[in-house]
Formats: C-alpha cells, structure tokens, sequence
C-alpha cells in the first residue's frame, strides 16, 4: 500500500492498513481534562487499538513551562517519538478516545507537523468509531524498538504570548479560539482553577466541536468552508488559533488543513497563559468576576 498522507483516514482503511506491508505507527493520543479524572495511560492499557503505542502529550512537552504540555524542543521530541518506534518515513495515524471523535488527537497530528513530518493521518471518528464498527480491540502492547527521528521545528507555525499581543496593534494575522463559545463569552466557567472565561479582544469564535458531526467524524469540506465563512475567517490570510491550552485549537488547524488551507498557526500559550498575563482591558468577558 502506498503511503497514505491524507490528513484524515477511515476505520475501514486503517482497518485494511494494519495487515499490509509497509512503515505504519498508530497512536492513541488520548487525554482528558483534569476535572473528568481519567488516566489515559490507564485507559489505553486497558483498551486500545491492536499494534498502537501511547503518546502522551503531559510527557512530551517543555517540563522547564509552567504551562501544560507546551511544545518541547527538537531534541526532545525527536527522541520521544524515536522511542515509540517512528523514523522519518514511517506513516504515523494518531486517534484518542474521546466521546467527541475527536479531542486530544488532532494536537498530536498537529505536533508532528509543527516539527515537519507530513506523514500523519488521523483517525476519523476516533476509538468510539472503532470500536462501534466492532473492530478488534487489545490490551496488549509490545514495545516497539527505539529508533532514530530527526525533528525539525517550524516556528512560523507556533505564536507565543509577545506575539498575541503585538497582533492586537498590528493585527497581521486574525486570532481564531476554539473553546466552546459560553467560555469564549465569560459566560460559563473554565476547567482550570483560577481562571476566568472570557477572550483576546478581537478573536472569532469557533467551537472545537462544531467540526465534528453528531457520529463524531469531521464534517465534509463544503460544511468545513461554511463554518469558517459563518464565522468570519477569512481562509486566504494568516491566522492563528487558540484554546485553553492549544489542544482542541488544533481542530481549526486541521480543518483550514482539509480546506486546502495548510499552515495555521497556534498560540501555544493559549487562554492560560494570556489569562495570567494579560492586563484587565485584554481580557474580553461578559460574565467577569462571576466564576472564581
């Protein structure tokens, strides 16, 4: 089987892919937001799909930030994935378990090609899909000889704080935030404690789950191009996409990806750290000082 280097893969596919020659990883990105208290490591052990590694976004991340698994250096994840078996050439597929379809894994597609591996697919409608369709399931893991990857990072791609900042004078590139919108309004609570909800003054709402139809896959890309016009985003300029924690963000990226868009950016900051910095004028919200 040739290479496969779509951004989205089916279950049927991947289902036909695990038992056909050639370099193929599949990992389950799973993560969960501290407040569901779920242990994805735990839960991958216990059910994951046949021949995939766990990637653990809490690991392979700059430990030095205060900030949650913000992107570690070259060297870093270069070794990271070359321990879970993935050279230069090998196809990666990504999924995670979330009832979404989609949550955690669309920042690891992301990851790798923020750090210039093109070869990577994720799995759409994730496990949930998986595992409906009645597809083979395992608790077993083998793991895979360490090897070598050579990461190269593409810093265009990433904005940091002085960046959202400078952009609210300049305005070079539009800020896109994929929180649901009552947290993007201030209207409903965050999930991490002492933050308030609220938004950079100037950002477009687009809900991380609004790209997901109700079956948990992503929507075709007719849908995909109405949402970002509905919203406001202009797909011929730079944009930049931020969330919590720049997670569920990497949903906007992957959709302007399947629109023939590649190449947003993301804060990698996102909304906890511009809350903790931001002075009290840059923090949009009509709810402020309800939620802590």
């Amino acid at each position: 089987m040739a290479l496969q280097t779509k951004a989205l893969v089916t279950t049927k596919w991947l289902a036909a892919a695990v038992n056909t020659p050639g370099k193929m990883r599949i990992l389950d990105a799973s993560w969960f937001l501290p407040k569901l208290r779920l242990n994805a490591k735990r839960e991958f052990k216990k059910r994951h799909i046949p021949g995939a590694s766990f990637f653990d976004i809490d690991q392979c991340c700059d430990k030095t930030s205060p900030l949650d698994h913000m992107l570690p250096s070259e060297k870093s994840f270069g070794d990271y994935v070359g321990n879970l078996g993935i050279e230069n050439d090998t196809h990666v597929v990504v999924y995670d378990a979330s009832d979404f379809g989609a949550f955690s894994a669309p920042r690891v597609w992301w990851m790798f090609r923020v750090f210039g591996h093109s070869a990577v697919s994720l799995l759409n409608g994730g496990l949930r899909n998986w595992e409906l369709e009645g597809r083979p399931m395992s608790d077993r893991y083998v793991r895979p000889a360490a090897t070598e990857f050579k990461a190269n990072l593409n810093r265009s791609w990433v904005k940091n704080y002085e960046d959202i900042l400078d952009n609210l004078d300049t305005k070079k590139f539009q800020v896109v935030d994929a929180r649901p919108k009552g947290r993007f309004r201030g209207l409903d609570p965050e999930p991490r404690d002492n933050t308030e909800p609220g938004h950079i003054p100037g950002s477009l709402s687009m809900p991380f789950h609004s790209f997901l139809s109700s079956s948990g896959h992503f929507l075709p890309r007719h849908e995909l191009q109405a949402l970002f016009q509905r919203a406001g985003v202009d797909l011929s300029r730079p944009a930049c996409v931020s969330c919590g924690s720049a997670v569920t963000a990497c949903h906007v990226v992957l959709a302007a990806h399947e629109c023939g868009h590649p190449g947003m950016s993301v804060y990698d900051g996102g909304w906890s750290e511009w809350y903790t910095r931001a002075v009290p004028e840059h923090v949009i919200s009509e709810g402020r000082g309800k939620h802590l």
